[in-house]
C-alpha cells in the first residue's frame, strides 16, 4: 500500500489491547474468563459487547492464568461484534496480517505489520487452477459438472468439481503464505488476519458457494456479500483464529477486486468526476465521484493481456512491453521487462507495436497489414520485405528474431493477433463511451482517469489513444496506480473506515448490463477502425493516406 494511502490512525482487523487485572483472592473470586472480559470490556469502542467462542474458553482461560494476568489480548473487530481471538504475555514486535488478490490467472499477496502499517514482504504465483480451464466460464463448467445434470439440488449438495477447484486454491494459497512468510523472517502460524480481493466467481470457488446460476441468466450469485470467517473453516494455513475477510461484490461481474481499486483510486471521495479502469480478464470500469458511481463491464481483458495473441503472455520478464518503430528509418527499438530475453507480448507491447505499426503505414485503418509491394516508399516497402514473413495465407510481423542477441525464438505478430487485438480495442473504446451516455457527460468532463493493474503500469496512454482504445484526452489526465485489488485488500486491513466504506460503496453503485445495451452495439461496431470511423473524435492521431 502506498505510503500516501495509508491511513494515519490505524483501527487494524486485528486489534491488541492490554490488559492488567486483578490476581483473584478470597474476597474476588471472579472466573479467569469472566475477569478478562471484564478488564478487556471497558477498552473496546462505543462499549461494544465482546465475544469469546466455546472452542477458545479452555485455552484463553490458561494463557490468562499463566500470564500471571496481565498481557496483551489480541480481539478481531469484525461488523457489529469483537472476538476474542488470543492472549499473548506480551505485545509481539510485529502483527503480521496478510493481503491477498486472488486472480483468475495470477496471485499477489503483501504481507502487513497491524501495528504499523508497513509491508514486511510481497510474493505472488501463478493461479493453480489453471490446469482446470484459463478462464472462468471453463472453471464453472468445471465446478458444476455433476450439478448441471440434476433437476434438484440438496441443500447441502457440493459438486466434486467445485471441491476440486476449491482445494486447489486452497492449496495455492497455503504455499503462497509458506513463500510470504519466509520472506517476512515469521512462521505462517503468526499471520493474524486476511483480506481477499478477487471477482465474483473466484471468491465462490475459494468459499465453496455454488457458482452454476453467476453465467445463467439474469446472472445471480450465490452471495454478494460474507460475513468473515477463520481461517481455519477454510483450511487455510495461517493462525486458526485469523479473520478472513471478504472484499464484498455488486453481482456476477463486479467483483471485490473492484471494490478494492475504487478504495486505492478514493473515487468515491472525489468532488470531481472522475474514471477507473481495471483491465484483467475483462474491462471493468467505474465513473463517478462521492455522490454517485455507475459501473460496467465488458470482454476487452484478454488481448490486452496478451492472453490472445498467439506469442501474448502476462507482463512478467520477457514480455516484450514496448516497440517503437522509426518513421523515417524504419529501425525498431524492442524493449522487454527486466531486460530478459524475449519470449512473448504482454498488453503494453502488443498496444505498442500495433500503434507503431499503423503510425510507420504499414497497417491500415481496419487493422490490416498492407501489401510491400504497393508501397511507394523504397525504404519502408524493404523493411516490410524484411519483416514480414507468411504464416499460410496471411501475413505476419517479425517482431524478434530467433537469431537476435537475447531472444528466445521467433516472437510473431499473425493477422489473427490484429484482428483480436482492434477487437479489444473496440470493446474498450466502446465501453467508456456507452458508460459516459449513460451519465449524459463527456470525456473532456473527466478530471482524471485511473488506470489499474499491471496494464496500468505498463501501458503507454499515448499508444492506445493512436488506437482508438483510450479517449483522446491530454496525458496529464490518465494516472497508473498499479495493483489496486491489492491496495484494497490492504486498507481494509488497517482501516476500520475502509472496511465501512466498501460496505457503503457496494450500496450506492449502478451497474449497467452491456449484454442488452443496444448503445453498446452500435458504438462497438464504429470502433473497429484505428483510431475510429469518426476521426474527429481523435484529433490528435495523424488520418493516414491509404
Amino acid at each position: 500500500m502506498p505510503e500516501g494511502n495509508m491511513p494515519q490512525t490505524l483501527t487494524p482487523l486485528v486489534r491488541p489491547v492490554q490488559v492488567r487485572a486483578d490476581v483473584p483472592s478470597l474476597e474476588d473470586n471472579t472466573a479467569d474468563l469472566d475477569r478478562l472480559r471484564n478488564a478487556i470490556q471497558g477498552q473496546l469502542p462505543d462499549g461494544g459487547g465482546l465475544e469469546i467462542p466455546f472452542c477458545r474458553v479452555v485455552p484463553l482461560s490458561r494463557l490468562f492464568r499463566q500470564a500471571g494476568f496481565a498481557g496483551v489480548a489480541l480481539i478481531n473487530e469484525l461488523p457489529g461484534r469483537w472476538v476474542l481471538a488470543d492472549f499473548l504475555p506480551a505485545l509481539p514486535l510485529t502483527l503480521p496480517a496478510m493481503a491477498l488478490d486472488l486472480g483468475t490467472t495470477h496471485l499477489e499477496a503483501a504481507l502487513v505489520d497491524l501495528l504499523t502499517g508497513k509491508v514486511m514482504a510481497s510474493a505472488g504465483r501463478e493461479n493453480s487452477q489453471i490446469q482446470y480451464g484459463a478462464d472462468i466460464l471453463s472453471r464453472i463448467h468445471q465446478a458444476t459438472s455433476v450439478r448441471r445434470q440434476m433437476r434438484e439440488v440438496e441443500p447441502s449438495f457440493m459438486d466434486p468439481g467445485l471441491l476440486t477447484l476449491q482445494q486447489s486454491i486452497v492449496a495455492c494459497i497455503n504455499e503462497l503464505t509458506a513463500e510470504l512468510a519466509v520472506a517476512g523472517g515469521i512462521e505462517s502460524g503468526a499471520i493474524r488476519a486476511l483480506s481477499v480481493s478477487g471477482n465474483t466467481a473466484m471468491v465462490h470457488f475459494l468459499l465453496g458457494l455454488d457458482p452454476f446460476h453467476i453465467c445463467r441468466e439474469p446472472y445471480i450469485p450465490m452471495a454478494n456479500m460474507i460475513e468473515p470467517m477463520e481461517s481455519r473453516e477454510l483450511g487455510l494455513k495461517l493462525h486458526p483464529a485469523a479473520p478472513v475477510w471478504i472484499m464484498p461484490s455488486v453481482g456476477s461481474y463486479f467483483g471485490g477486486d473492484l471494490i478494492s481499486g475504487i478504495l486505492a483510486s478514493k473515487l468515491a471521495e472525489s468532488e470531481q468526476v472522475r474514471m477507473l479502469i481495471d483491465v484483467g480478464t475483462n474491462a471493468e470500469v467505474v465513473l463517478g465521484n462521492k455522490d454517485w458511481l455507475i459501473a460496467c463491464a465488458g470482454a476487452a481483458g484478454p488481448a490486452l493481456e496478451g492472453g490472445v495473441a498467439r506469442m501474448g503472455m502476462r507482463a512478467a520478464p520477457g514480455a516484450i512491453e514496448s516497440v517503437a518503430i522509426d518513421p523515417v528509418t524504419y529501425s525498431i527499438e524492442v524493449q522487454t521487462i527486466e531486460g530478459a530475453p524475449a519470449r512473448g507480448l504482454c498488453g503494453s507491447g502488443l498496444i505498442d507495436l500495433v500503434a507503431a505499426l499503423y503510425l510507420a503505414g504499414m497497417v491500415d485503418i481496419r487493422g490490416k497489414f498492407r501489401d510491400p509491394d504497393r508501397e511507394h516508399d523504397p525504404a519502408r516497402a524493404a523493411f516490410m520485405r524484411e519483416r514480414f514473413v507468411m504464416r499460410g495465407e496471411q501475413p505476419a510481423f517479425k517482431v524478434v528474431a530467433a537469431s537476435d542477441a537475447g531472444a528466445v525464438h521467433d516472437v510473431l505478430l499473425e493477422q489473427i493477433d490484429l484482428d483480436a487485438m482492434i477487437r479489444s480495442k473496440a470493446a474498450m473504446y466502446a465501453i467508456l463511451s456507452t458508460l459516459m451516455s449513460q451519465v449524459g457527460l463527456n470525456f473532456t468532463d473527466l478530471a482524471e482517469i485511473c488506470v489499474a493493474g499491471a496494464f496500468g503500469n505498463h501501458i503507454k496512454p499515448r499508444a492506445a489513444i493512436t488506437l482508438g482504445m483510450l479517449p483522446d484526452l491530454d496525458l496529464s489526465v490518465y494516472r497508473a496506480i498499479g495493483n489496486s485489488s491489492l491496495q484494497g485488500a490492504q486498507a481494509v486491513l488497517l482501516a476500520r473506515s475502509a472496511r465501512q466504506e466498501c460496505l457503503d460503496i457496494v450500496s450506492k453503485i449502478t451497474y449497467i448490463e452491456l449484454n442488452v445495451s443496444q448503445e453498446f452495439m452500435i458504438q462497438f461496431s464504429g470502433s473497429h477502425f484505428i483510431p475510429h470511423t469518426d476521426c474527429s473524435l481523435f484529433p490528435s492521431v495523424p488520418l493516414l493516406a491509404e
